[in-house]
């Protein structure tokens, strides 16, 4: 049975260092720690390529992800003083991704925001 999907999506791509991949694996560490309590986080991890890290992350709705955003944000800091952040994309429903453009923690970001137009929830 399906629903209506309200979640979104943030994707973050960080260009890391050979000097400083291993700090950035322990802080990536650290924020699967502490994401994995977040009632509204739907999935996350880290992925690796040639220099570059992914962030692969969902969240049941706009409240749960901006939620997420302000308990990290003393470890997302510390990510980016040793790594750059070049790509962030939001992916979600129309209603939700208003919802994140109001939000000040998602106007510093400045991410492209994608809007779903069709798809569906298991």
């Amino acid at each position: 049975m399906s629903h209506p999907d309200k979640a979104v999506t943030i994707h973050p791509y960080f260009k890391v260092n050979d000097e400083n991949l291993q700090s950035f694996k322990r802080l990536a560490d650290d924020l699967v720690e502490i994401t994995r309590g977040e009632m509204g986080c739907l999935f996350y991890g880290f992925t690796y390529s040639d220099g570059e890290a992914y962030c692969r992350e969902g969240y049941k709705d706009a409240e749960s992800l901006v939620s997420h955003l302000d308990n990290v944000r003393d470890l997302i800091q510390r990510l980016a003083s040793i790594s750059e952040l070049f790509r962030l994309e939001v992916h979600g429903p129309k209603e939700e991704i208003d919802k994140l453009r109001e939000w000040p923690s998602m106007k510093e970001l400045r991410p492209k925001y994608y809007l779903l137009e069709r798809g569906f929830r298991a």
